[in-house]
């Protein structure tokens, strides 16, 4: 039904457009040359064909981030129970809390997933080794309709080949207005002294880095082997201060009030603002990375004609709207997006000011020599022991003093020895 009234909105608009040429000017004037891509998908739309997969005892592998999905919590939809209502495919639906995780365990041939959601650059670097197929955009019919322009053909895929964009998003600080002297502006913050053990910080590369990199005023995409070691300094420098390295565990503690101070995206800010009253989200003013998360289906997918169905369900506009209004996160889906109430669509967290989005940067892939270094860093960044560092030192002076105290004993022994021989 959605899918006949997009339509028939579409061809009164173009009359619309085209009594209001007539009456201007008085003269019948030709309406634009509807979008055909649109208006195919549309046709296709219609006619999609939900149960051909139906009584095939089809299971369906999921792998998307953690708390990413409108799955029934509060009594919203399930969109899983909803897809198999629909489809009769069953869905094996598992998660994730980092892209560098999700990439080990496809990368091993541990697990097999039909469907996964990973971030833009990690995208571009499953493309570069093979690790996913072209999608068949006959298949997604709704993602052609309704997925907005400015987050198709992006670096990380050009033309949309191999993803469909889920969401989108913006990186800053979130913090506790009970446990700050004053709300935070810069990156910089996050190494503050003041909030020893009041910090927590990525439990991933990619986003740590770019942190650090930004705080010294450089790309978060790093260029040399100086970058990286610039990066690796500081983030070395920051682990005392650090409570804790997190990922999804960042939700009980700043909501629970165990911090005061943490980077993570905008979408999960303001669930835990919801949450948290006395939580605020602020953008540091040397810019940040914005970021596309899509839905890919791995070269090894076992189920691939139900792996595009499912993309296609997800762009439902009930479906995207229902995802949109639980996670928070921006949505590329404009048919979803002209359902959000109005708060939404104006809450500069999930959609920043123009001048928020002009102050970010993308990121892209690295280069192997670059990605290998920064990988080497953040093993050492993590298994550096600050306290054993801060004991060295004092140790080894401690070690020299007793070496030289019995050294002198040694010497003054044999002296009195010499003397009474």
């Amino acid at each position: 039904m959605k899918r006949v009234f997009s339509l028939i909105v579409a061809l009164c608009l173009m009359v619309a457009m085209a009594m209001h040429a007539f009456a201007a000017n008085d003269v019948l004037l030709i309406a634009p040359k509807p979008d055909t891509a649109k208006l195919e998908a549309a046709k296709l739309a219609d006619e999609y064909d939900w149960k051909q997969l139906e009584g095939q005892g089809v299971t369906l592998n999921v792998f998307n981030w953690g708390e990413y999905m409108s799955l029934g919590q509060d009594g919203a939809m399930h969109v899983n129970k909803e897809f198999e209502a629909l489809t009769g495919i069953k869905v094996n639906y598992q998660t994730f809390d980092n892209n560098e995780g999700m990439y080990t365990k496809l990368k091993s041939g541990g697990a097999i997933y039909d469907v996964v959601i990973p971030s833009d650059y990690m995208i571009a670097k499953m493309i570069k080794e093979d690790m996913l197929q072209p999608l068949d955009w006959s298949l997604i019919p709704n993602a052609t309709m309704y997925i907005s322009e400015k987050y198709m053909d992006l670096e990380y895929d050009p033309g949309n080949v191999y993803s469909v964009p889920y969401t989108w998003g913006t990186v800053g600080i979130i913090y506790n207005s009970t446990l700050v002297n004053e709300v935070p502006t810069s990156w910089a913050d996050l190494w503050n002294e003041e909030y020893a053990n009041d910090i927590l910080m990525f439990g991933n590369s990619r986003d740590a880095f770019a942190i650090a990199l930004l705080k010294n005023g450089r790309s978060l995409n790093p260029k040399t082997l100086d970058d990286v070691e610039v990066a690796m300094e500081d983030l070395i420098a920051q682990k005392g201060v650090v409570q804790a390295y997190v990922n999804d565990e960042i939700f009980d503690k700043m909501c629970g009030g165990e911090a005061a101070l943490a980077p993570y995206y905008a979408g999960d800010a303001l669930t835990m603002m919801e949450e948290n009253p006395d939580l605020g989200f602020v953008v540091p003013v040397e810019g940040t990375n914005m970021f596309t998360d899509a839905a890919v289906i791995p070269k090894d997918a076992q189920n691939v004609l139900a792996a595009h169905m499912y993309i296609n369900f997800l762009n439902e506009v009930d479906v995207a709207l229902a995802n949109a209004e639980y996670i928070y996160y921006p949505t590329p889906h404009m048919g979803a997006y002209e359902l959000l109430d109005e708060d939404m669509k104006n809450n500069p967290v999930a959609y920043p000011s123009d001048d928020v989005l002009a102050n970010t940067e993308v990121f892209t892939i690295l280069d192997e020599e670059i990605s290998k270094a920064m990988d080497t860093a953040w093993s050492d960044i993590r298994s550096f022991n600050q306290a054993a560092n801060d004991l060295f030192a004092p140790t080894v002076f401690l070690i020299l003093v007793i070496a030289t105290v019995a050294i002198n004993v040694i010497r003054s022994r044999r002296i009195k020895k010499r003397i009474e021989y």
